[in-house]
């Protein structure tokens, strides 16, 4: 009997360093922060990060920390994804978010993919790919059963250096009915990045420009029928067969839980500035003494870093139990298991925001919140991020609501 060598075909050779370790990458990227402060300035200018710092990304391995081994990653999985874009918010909100939501969707292309198209999208060994969740333009259907995509999609952070982007189209169920939200994935040649980014208040560096697609051609097996958020995983996926249980987790769960990571690296940084000025400055009034020795300044700063660290600890556990549960098995991923990580996140959010606008901003004094100063730009990049609706709406109200419909078997 002849043997299958069908599954080896699309096998990559190993990854650019087979023995690189989740700490070195870990490593790599606290390493890279007080550069990435020292440039935050030129990456909100130039509203990306440098091409030079992308290189070095890719050479650090960041952009393949998800991308399975098959196809030449590293799989590290989500805690290590979680440290890394910590350390990278940390030093640039607007880099950390570009890196972040550009790289994240690698977990749910291997997750929710077929094989076929697995292979085709990972090709390079690496995945940089925006997503949206708001449905726009048009998709039809052409003669030999793909789609001609056409449309605008606004928000697609991590754009300038993408290979892929994920969007939503509503279209018409085959069966007839309201049109429903369809996601697809663009290859880079489908679509052209407009230069339309960077007058927003906070992020300006955060490479969230608009995509448009025309006349952009995706084969069928591009496509899902349903809305990213949405999609039940209970009875397995191809990433979970393909590759193992951290490709068969519940895609909303790590949708949110990047928003706790952006606001823990968001805060640390903002906590680091503050230091910097405790360490630096004196009071205001006498007794004339480094603010570090003054009583109201340490409590100010003991409890913004309690409410970051203990967001953080929060965040780092959601990463601990969304494996704990997609090792447990498909079915364990379900809609109440992954709304009440999502409760988590909601509250790691708040805590660092309370840190940061309750304590750390306020306090810092006018000349530290000139604009180009550290912690004013941490102001503004999250002033920006708590309006996302994926903050201000979705964590902070719906997921709430559904959680205990969940839990209550209301639907």
């Amino acid at each position: 009997m002849g043997v299958d060598t069908t599954i080896f075909e699309h096998r990559l050779a190993d990854p650019p360093e087979p023995g690189l370790t989740p700490e070195d990458v870990v490593a790599r990227a606290e390493a890279m922060i007080p550069e990435l402060v020292e440039r935050q300035g030129e990456t909100e200018q130039r509203t990306y990060y440098g091409e030079d710092v992308h290189e070095r990304f890719s050479e650090a391995g960041f952009y393949r920390i998800l991308v399975p081994r098959r196809y030449g990653g590293y799989e590290f999985g989500i805690d290590t994804f979680v440290r890394v874009a910590i350390n990278l918010t940390r030093g640039c909100p607007s880099t950390g978010w570009m890196y972040c939501l550009g790289a994240a969707h690698a977990l749910a292309a291997a997750t929710i993919f077929d094989e076929a198209t697995q292979a085709e999208i990972f090709a390079s060994g690496e995945f940089i790919c925006p997503a949206t969740v708001m449905p726009g333009g048009t998709a039809e259907r052409t003669s030999d059963g793909d789609w001609l995509i056409n449309g605008t999609w606004g928000y697609c952070s991590g754009s300038p250096y993408a290979s892929h982007f994920i969007g939503h189209a509503m279209v018409t169920p085959d069966g007839g009915g309201p049109p429903e939200p369809m996601m697809f994935i663009a290859p880079r040649s489908a679509w052209i990045r407009l230069d339309d980014w960077g007058r927003a208040l906070g992020l300006k560096g955060s490479g969230s420009h608009s995509i448009r697609i025309v006349d952009g051609r995706v084969p069928d097996r591009y496509t899902l029928k349903q809305h990213m958020s949405q999609i039940d995983v209970t009875a397995g996926t191809p990433g979970r067969e393909l590759h193992g249980p951290q490709y068969g987790g519940g895609q909303l769960t790590f949708m949110v839980l990047e928003d706790a990571v952006l606001a823990v690296g968001m805060a640390k940084g903002a906590l680091d500035a503050y230091e910097e000025l405790m360490r630096t400055r004196t009071t205001p009034f006498p007794p004339i003494v480094t603010r570090c020795e003054d009583p109201d300044f340490q409590l100010r700063y003991g409890k913004a870093a309690g409410l970051i660290a203990t967001a953080e600890a929060a965040t780092l556990d959601v990463a601990r139990q969304w494996h704990e549960i997609t090792a447990a098995g498909a079915a364990a991923v379900t809609r109440e298991s992954e709304l009440a990580l999502a409760g988590i996140c909601s509250e790691a959010v708040a805590l660092c925001w309370k840190a940061v606008e309750s304590y750390l901003f306020p306090t810092a004094g006018s000349s530290a919140v000139r604009s180009g100063e550290r912690i004013e730009r941490v102001w503004r990049d999250m002033s920006m991020f708590v309006t996302h609706a994926g903050v201000s709406t979705f964590l902070a109200t719906i997921a709430k609501r559904d959680l205990a419909k969940a839990r209550f078997g209301l639907g």
